[in-house]
């Protein structure tokens, strides 16, 4: 086999209260729509930020389709966290399977 080792993925809907939701999005996306009680730390901060994401609990990594959270899992997993997991389709699928949202911009929740 040839490549990196496949990312570690979960499904929206098996997505519980008790994991913490990573959301490495830029701040206009998050402000638009995010899950209640997600993390934000922008994809671009996530260096200067690792000691806000727990290594003793499940992360679940988010951002719009999936290929952002997919680098920044790969990147944890890499350096130490063992219970991290990219959410397979990210806010989209989120959305698609009628998973609640909020949003900070007074507009309705969205995903843009």
């Amino acid at each position: 086999m040839f490549g990196p080792p496949p990312v570690p993925s979960v499904a929206a809907t098996d997505v519980t209260d008790d994991d913490f939701l990573l959301d490495v999005r830029d701040d206009d996306e998050w402000l638009a729509g995010h899950v209640q009680g997600a993390h934000h730390v922008p994809m671009t901060e996530l260096l200067a930020r690792l000691d806000e994401v727990p290594q003793d609990r499940d992360v679940v990594v988010v951002c719009k389709v999936g290929g952002r959270s997919a680098q920044v899992t790969a990147y944890l997993a890499a350096n130490g966290w063992d219970r991290v997991r990219n959410l397979d389709g990210g806010m989209l699928a989120w959305v698609g399977v009628g998973r609640p949202m909020v949003s900070e911009d007074g507009h309705a929740a969205r995903v843009i």
